[in-house]
């Protein structure tokens, strides 16, 4: 689609070209010969060469940019380096917000510095709330990006509602809706224009709701470039 990426992701997490691999694919994908060499397993020779494949042509273009994280505080802190530093792209630049960043964190202050001994009796834990940084994304690191960011929710009934609440409240040009149990199938692009319903391609097995969510954002944020520069 054109688009250089910043993959900023946790680590443990599906990398980029490799969806299509199983969940331990370093264990499942290669075995030892006879010879004690390290070959692909038959099955999976042609998923593991077209991953190699792609994600060393997207490196080597300069197309692909990976950026592990560990801790909430990694998380904020290389997300506003990556902000600040891509502001000078104005509306041509698109935050695509997925990680599900946790509710509530330890302070840092607050981390024993030790392992905490058991003997000592009940542990108590006071976590405080994460730092809605999504609005100071909008306003302050990169205020002329396109912002997407994500809701999910275990009740249908209440997705949309929050969802829109969400694109209102922190300034989103959309944001994707999704319920926990029917996300891979379909999910719902929730804008200022109004909600946008995807689908899987059920007709093809080796098929994803991302292909198609992902054109329609890309195609709202031509737009955005368009009306930004006239």
């Amino acid at each position: 689609m054109g688009y250089a990426v910043i993959f900023l992701y946790r680590r443990g997490t599906c990398e980029p070209y490799c969806s299509s691999l199983p969940d331990d694919a370093f264990l499942e994908c290669f075995e030892v010969t006879k010879e004690s060499a390290v070959q692909v397993c038959q099955p999976y020779s042609e998923a593991v060469k077209r991953a190699i494949r792609d994600h060393h042509a997207a490196v080597a273009g300069g197309l692909l940019l990976k950026l592990p994280f560990t801790t909430i505080f990694e998380y904020l802190q290389m997300l506003q380096m990556i902000a600040v530093s891509s502001r000078s792209l104005g509306p041509c630049s698109m935050f695509y917000l997925a990680a599900a960043v946790s509710d509530f964190y330890v302070p840092w202050k607050s981390m024993a510095e030790h392992k905490i001994q058991s003997g000592s009796g009940p542990l108590d834990i006071q976590l405080l709330q994460v730092p809605k940084m999504l609005s100071v994304l909008r306003k302050e690191w990169a205020p002329m990006a396109f912002c997407i960011s994500f809701k999910l929710e275990t009740d249908a009934e209440i997705l949309l509602e929050k969802a829109d609440m969400a694109r209102k409240k922190y300034g989103m040009h959309a944001v994707v809706a999704n319920e926990l149990l029917s996300r891979k199938e379909q999910v719902v692009v929730v804008t200022n224009n109004g909600k946008i319903p995807v689908y899987r391609d059920k007709t093809s097995s080796d098929s994803d709701v991302e292909k198609p969510l992902t054109k329609l954002l890309v195609d709202r944020h031509s737009v955005y470039i368009k009306d930004s520069n006239t």
